[in-house]
């Protein structure tokens, strides 16, 4: 076994209005390594997505995962070990440091987001925090303040990427594009200027979310009941089924427990760190 493994956050993609643009990255994290696994983690078989990944990256020998991030719950699982693969690569080639420097954390991403499809789903596990991602640049969201992230997850319910983008519409009116246009831009500017009571109206969406929540009426009815409860904000993770709401952390506890219980929740933040190695 070697003596370093890497960490990597989970993440919430979309956040709303921002679909392909915007991602979170969360206090849930995958660990890799290279080497005998250690308990509870096991070896990546050649075709999960950390051994593809970690293969494109260059990295050579038994890779294995430990990972409490749900696979297919729009909880960006796939991007969090595709990551991790690339990095585990990155160390093995230039050490531990590797992910201190911009110019191997940029070459993460770029395998990261071929491999993925998106790049909203890969950079906030790099770099951590809120970001905005376009084409291959990514922009980090300051925020003026430190908020709880109250996922709720549902039983037994699953959501394929692909599929669930097949439902979405190819062309939406200029209407429409505007109105996300406006939200997302207002969520930047409310994230960095600390003014939590427009995140609700910066969450709202036309692009995917009507869509997505006919299919998971469940996550549909735990969004509204976060937002009764006091959240600032809600939103369909990723392509779901998962909901994500952004709240104060003295009323987290209160929102977890008036949700459906159709699904259980997890009591998150979010990660400021992204992708590092641990000695």
């Amino acid at each position: 076994m070697t003596d370093w493994s890497v960490r990597v956050p989970a993440s919430s993609a979309n956040l709303g209005a921002g679909f392909d643009v915007l991602g979170l990255a969360l206090t849930l994290h995958a660990e890799l390594g290279v080497g005998p696994p250690p308990d509870g983690a096991r070896i990546a078989e050649p075709s999960h997505p950390a051994s593809v990944a970690f293969g494109r990256a260059g990295g050579s020998g038994s890779l294995w995962v430990k990972s409490p991030i749900p696979m297919g719950r729009g909880m960006g699982f796939s991007g969090a070990v595709r990551v991790g693969g690339c990095a585990v690569a990155a160390v093995q080639r230039h050490g531990p440091a590797a992910l201190d420097d911009p110019t191997v954390l940029a070459e993460i991403c770029a395998t990261a987001t071929e491999l993925e499809g998106h790049a909203d789903n890969v950079a906030p596990s790099i770099y951590g925090g809120i970001v905005v991602c376009a084409d291959d640049h990514v922009q980090p969201v300051p925020l003026g303040f430190e908020p709880a992230i109250v996922v709720w997850v549902p039983d037994g319910t699953t959501t394929s990427t692909d599929r669930s983008r097949a439902t979405l519409a190819a062309e939406v009116s200029r209407s429409d594009a505007v109105f996300n246009l406006g939200r997302v831009a207002t969520f930047v500017a409310a994230c960095a200027a600390g003014d939590t009571a427009a995140l609700r109206m910066a969450t709202d969406d036309r692009l995917h979310q009507p869509t997505r929540l006919a299919a998971v009426p469940e996550t549909a009815r735990a969004l509204d009941a976060a937002l009764d409860l006091g959240a600032w904000a809600a939103w369909l993770s990723g392509s779901g089924p998962t909901m994500a709401a952004m709240c104060d952390p003295g009323d987290a506890n209160r929102i977890a427990a008036g949700l459906p219980d159709t699904g259980h929740t997890k009591m998150l933040a979010v990660d400021h760190d992204g992708v590092t190695c641990c000695i």
